[in-house]
């Protein structure tokens, strides 16, 4: 991989990183809310799953909106999106205003997640493929690390919308770095061919050191204008069900961990800055899982891999119901749920490049991620529900834990399709091999 391939898929780490931040924003600042505006858990859980339903609706939509316009031109719409929905939050003093702005953050976040997996699948050797998916994908953990970290000792000092200032000024950031670090991807130009698409693919390949091409290659009648019906075809709904399904069980899971650690550590007393710091610790477990199951797809499938860390999920979840009331031992059992959480969607995410083609991967994923996102919205409602109705701790563990178990079984169903062999790049001028390439 060239310089500026690697670059490329190094900002779609760093853009999955501002999804990070910008998705557990709302739970670092959940504990402040409620003590500053009065509302109970299950008002709470209901607050939290609303930028999940935007980005459900952003997945779907703005996935769609990626394979026709364009994955870059999608990015930087939804940056902005993003960058509105975090201010406005800081301006809003109701519950419903804060949900409106969630919602509309979350369409931004949704449609970057779709783009972003496609474009870090686009940018890469065939053999990095899977790599490059995982490694971009454990970005969420690390924003939510790094934001959790600077977050925390901001709560210290000033009140919760300290935390959704700082969530706009990092997504301001990222809007001139993809403008000049990420170009169109070949694959979508050569499949799409909007006006000048010969001329932009030949500049992309000089950045990345590979010879021009004279013309755009052939691909069956009517392939390149196909979009989301696609994945609805013979040869794809089975795979798509069956992923989607996979995704939603296990995002139910995920976002337990996720959205209700905090409130769970401070309703045991401690302050708020302690919560983050151990929900940071669930982010250092998912940046570590995600990585090394990353690197084990270079020698293991991605499918038995994802169904091993799913198993572990279940356990190490009911485990963390079951800590102690101790904040280190909290932040151990809350990394090690992490770990093995976050590997899990790392996992997905992977199958979703493996199973969509080209011309409907960014609607593929983004359909995916989009009815999984149902699952992430009903995770801390009904974990909210079931703390109201008297249920403790130990117990809402193990029942969101089963999301994970589910996951598996819609795994079992899943046939794997051979490696797509997409268009093979041009020989690269400085001699490399083409499974360098």
């Amino acid at each position: 991989m060239s310089r500026m391939q690697v670059i490329a898929v190094t900002m779609m780490v760093v853009l999955n990183a501002l999804d990070g931040f910008d998705v557990l924003s709302i739970s670092f600042a959940s504990p402040g809310i409620a003590r500053e505006w009065g509302i109970d858990r299950a008002a709470l859980g209901v607050v939290l799953a609303m930028e999940l339903i935007g980005m459900a609706i952003g997945s779907v939509l703005l996935g769609r909106l990626s394979d026709r316009i364009g994955r870059r031109q999608t990015m930087l719409i939804c940056l902005v999106i993003m960058t509105v929905g975090m201010f406005m939050v800081t301006t809003v003093s109701t519950i419903t205003e804060l949900s409106v702005w969630r919602v509309i953050t979350g369409l931004g976040i949704g449609g970057m997640l779709a783009s972003i997996n496609a474009v870090a699948a686009e940018f890469s050797s065939s053999r990095r493929k899977h790599l490059s998916v995982s490694l971009t994908t454990i970005g969420y953990p690390i924003g939510a690390v790094i934001g959790g970290t600077i977050a925390a000792q901001l709560l210290k000092t000033y009140d919760w919308r300290s935390v959704f200032y700082l969530g706009t000024a990092m997504t301001v950031v990222c809007v001139p770095l993809v403008y000049l670090f990420v170009p169109e991807s070949v694959y979508w130009l050569a499949h799409k061919r909007p006006a000048g698409a010969l001329e932009k693919i030949n500049s992309t390949l000089k950045r990345m050191g590979h010879r021009a091409i004279e013309a755009l290659p052939d691909f069956e009648e009517g392939h390149h204008k196909r979009s989301l019906a696609g994945i609805f075809s013979p040869a794809l709904i089975a795979t798509t069900i069956m992923v989607t399904l996979a995704y939603f069980f296990h995002i139910t899971t995920f976002y337990f961990v996720i959205k209700w650690v905090p409130k769970i550590v401070v309703d045991m007393g401690y302050e708020a800055s302690s919560a983050v710091g151990v929900l940071v610790w669930a982010n250092v477990g998912g940046a570590l899982g995600g990585a090394l199951l990353g690197f084990l797809t270079l020698r293991y499938t991605v499918k038995s891999l994802t169904i091993a860390v799913l198993l572990m999920s279940m356990v190490m979840v009911t485990i963390f119901g079951r800590s102690p009331d101790n904040l280190a031992m909290l932040s151990l059992a809350s990394g090690a749920a992490g770990f093995f959480t976050n590997a899990g969607v790392v996992g997905l995410y992977a199958l979703f490049v493996h199973s969509y083609p080209t011309h409907v991967r960014a609607s593929g994923t983004g359909f995916s991620i989009g009815i999984g996102r149902g699952g992430a919205m009903l995770s801390p409602i009904i974990a909210g529900v079931l703390f109201e109705s008297g249920v403790g701790i130990p117990g809402v563990a193990l029942i969101m834990a089963f999301g994970s178990l589910l996951a598996i079984l819609a795994l079992l169903f899943l046939k794997m399709a051979p490696e797509e062999h997409e268009m093979p790049l041009p020989a690269a001028s400085q001699g490399t091999t083409p499974q360098d390439r």
